[in-house]
């Protein structure tokens, strides 16, 4: 049945123009199969030509055709001309419907921003947020998008074997959420067939082997290496460190980087970076020797706050229009000064605009 309402804005009817007048265009309506050659009929079967079709139903028909063999088979994220979404929370007059976080996951270009070394941490970030709580918030086609990006990231990890641990810790908590939600079938809510859901958890397992498996090459260069640096600037590169977890690693490299990571002041800093003063008195630790072990309280703390995130590039959010983007490709914007009413939105930010 056609919708038929009050509002002005309505799609309406579609007319056809016969020798009695203008009629509403109904499918399979006697008065057409009369008029066959006046409405440019297709064939469509070879085999009986007497089956006809409107011209307008033979092309909707193959763009279904289309739609359905891209959504079965393609392992790429579905392309749209704008790279932006505006975030609505509400229906209005002018807009119907609101927007979910599996149509921004879908219309955001997450498959290009891996590719940015500036996004990565991003990306993954967001796709862990989304496996410990939302993943059943994603429509069907989200889901998908949600593991080719995901996929995408496993290759690429492999290939340049860098940000392996980051990886590894999110596929564990999707293994895990996975299994959890399988076992809850009937409690909880997954969008799709079981059986896709437990090809997707074999797939998650092979990959996990595969990260597991993963033997980083030596390097071997005849130049300068990071050891036959001097040491204050050994030290430098250290204090840029935001992630405790690279400051054990490389401090792991070779016996100077050893003590320079095991540096009180070092530590210390990194405190100060996530955690406030107020942070320290509630757990406060002390050495045998009196002195505070800040990378034990680090660790303790970390257990207890969260730790500030740090991204090279992240998406914004204009306040003006209401529209979430990457800043490089830009939106359309009627502000007079466009740069004040943008805000950078981090992972978790991006999770609650669409808490309704």
């Amino acid at each position: 049945m056609p919708f038929l309402g009050q509002d002005w804005r309505s799609p309406g009817w579609s007319w056809i123009k016969t020798e009695d007048g203008w009629k509403p265009f109904q499918l399979f309506d006697h008065e057409l199969r009369d008029n066959n050659n006046e409405l440019e009929l297709e064939e469509l079967d070879n085999e009986n030509k007497e089956n006809m079709y409107a011209g307008d139903v033979c092309e909707v028909a193959a763009k279904k055709r289309k739609k359905d063999y891209v959504n079965n088979n393609t392992k790429s994220q579905f392309l749209y001309r704008e790279r932006w979404i505006y975030v609505q929370k509400e229906s209005t007059r002018e807009r119907h419907g609101y927007c979910t976080l599996g149509e921004a996951f879908n219309r955001l270009d997450f498959s290009s921003a891996i590719q940015d070394v500036r996004r990565f941490n991003y990306v993954v970030q967001l796709l862990h947020l989304i496996a410990k709580s939302k993943l059943t918030s994603l429509s069907g086609a989200a889901q998908k998008n949600y593991f080719n990006v995901l996929e995408k990231i496993v290759r690429k990890v492999l290939d340049d074997h860098q940000n392996p641990r980051l990886i590894k810790a999110l596929l564990k908590d999707l293994s895990s959420g996975l299994c959890i939600l399988m076992r809850e079938c009937g409690k909880s809510v997954l969008v799709g067939n079981i059986n896709i859901w437990v090809c997707r958890l074999e797939t998650i397992n092979n990959w996990q082997q595969q990260l597991n498996n993963l033997q980083i090459p030596k390097q071997i260069s005849s130049g300068m290496t990071l050891s036959d640096l001097p040491l204050h600037m050994q030290n430098n590169i250290l204090y840029k460190f935001s992630d405790a977890c690279d400051i054990i690693n490389l401090g792991q490299a070779t016996p100077t980087l050893h003590m320079l990571s095991e540096d009180r002041q070092l530590w210390k800093k990194l405190c100060q970076f996530h955690f406030a003063e107020k942070q320290f008195c509630r757990h406060l630790i002390l050495s045998e020797k009196g002195h505070v072990d800040w990378k034990l309280m680090f660790f303790t703390l970390q257990k207890y706050y969260p730790k500030k995130e740090q991204y090279g590039d992240t998406l914004h959010f204009c306040r003006h229009c209401s529209i979430l983007f990457w800043k490089d490709t830009g939106h359309p914007c009627t502000a007079n000064d466009p740069d004040s009413c943008l805000t950078p939105v981090s992972p978790q930010h991006f999770i609650d605009l669409f808490k309704f």
